[in-house]
């Protein structure tokens, strides 16, 4: 008979899940190499979608992805025994949550269909930047010394230098380049919420709940309005499907709680840097997409700044 390892498999998975590994100072190179996982994950999602956009219209497939992450955040909130969350007191937030989470990724698959990989990682994950600008006005205790001050400029001016350089390819446009920007600021918008509002102190996966349950119903409603739900279906679509329900809509964007968990907000903040060269360098590798002055002057002005931004100042001494 085959031995039972779900026992033991569950036991690996809350040990992990609720934080039961030492929390630490500093990023080790366990962190390192799980935070650089992540944001190659996070780059190649953006070539998954362009991609996947060949067989499905991008906004239902962006429902589809809402859709079937919800069951799957479902089914596992009921094995760890959370409780789902959907109560009276969270509805203001959670429904704020659900329509910025469906801003963000209507603007960012109609851009990812509208313009290259390259140039839609880089305004898209300069979302560091307009939260810090934001915070520093509205978050006590966020205000922006020199060193976080210089890190805006320059990001800001990165994400200018690509959005004022003339397209000259035909899988560009403005258009596509500014709802690249407006996703950045929904997923701003979405982590300010969560730093305001009380729902900060439920658990990830409850969040991840709303904003998923949410997203669905919206984006299924806005679909029909850009078009045939389906383009030339094929095996890699669904595939491509599969990978951002498990890979970043359910489990990815928990690991990246459970990391937050365990190392320092501002050591794991400061990778983010990484997924923009990550978009870039996939875009180019998988897709053969062009890589123009302005996309590799405004990438490094965007990752400088990025880390600027998210280093932790050292204390004065005295």
């Amino acid at each position: 008979m085959t031995p039972d390892v779900t026992p033991a498999l569950d036991l690996r998975l809350r040990w992990w899940a609720d934080g039961a590994m030492q929390r630490k100072p500093h990023i080790d190179l366990a962190g390192a190499v799980a935070l650089t996982t992540f944001a190659i994950v996070l780059g190649f999602n953006q070539v998954v979608i362009k991609v996947s956009n060949g067989g499905f219209s991008p906004v239902f497939m962006a429902g589809l992805r809402s859709a079937l992450a919800f069951l799957v955040m479902l089914a596992w909130m009921r094995y760890r025994g959370v409780p789902h969350g959907i109560r009276r007191d969270l509805l203001g937030p959670g429904l704020l949550l659900g329509v910025l989470f469906t801003f963000e990724f209507v603007c960012l698959y109609l851009a990812l269909d509208l313009t290259t990989v390259s140039r839609a990682s880089i305004v898209f994950y300069s979302m560091p930047v307009w939260l810090t600008l934001v915070a520093h006005f509205v978050l006590p205790g966020e205000r922006m010394g020199p060193l976080r001050a210089l890190g805006l400029l320059l990001a800001m001016a990165g994400v200018v230098w690509v959005l004022a350089k003339p397209h000259a390819g035909e899988d560009t446009s403005l258009l596509g380049d500014f709802l690249a920007l407006g996703a950045a600021l929904g997923w701003g918008g979405i982590a300010l919420v969560l730093r305001l509002n009380r729902v900060s102190s439920e658990p990830p996966e409850v969040q991840l709940l709303w904003q998923l349950g949410v997203s669905m119903l919206l984006l299924f409603a806005f679909a029909p309005l850009f078009g045939p739900l389906t383009r030339e279906l094929a095996p890699i679509h669904w595939a491509g499907l599969v990978f951002q329900v498990f890979a970043v809509a359910s489990f990815g964007y928990l690991i990246w709680f459970m990391l937050l968990k365990v190392y320092p907000a501002s050591g794991v903040a400061s990778f983010s840097f990484l997924s923009p060269v990550c978009g870039v360098g996939l875009g180019w590798l998988l897709l053969g997409e062009q890589i123009g002055v302005e996309i590799i002057g405004g990438l490094c002005l965007v990752a400088v700044g990025l880390f600027l931004i998210n280093r932790k100042p050292t204390a004065a001494k005295h």
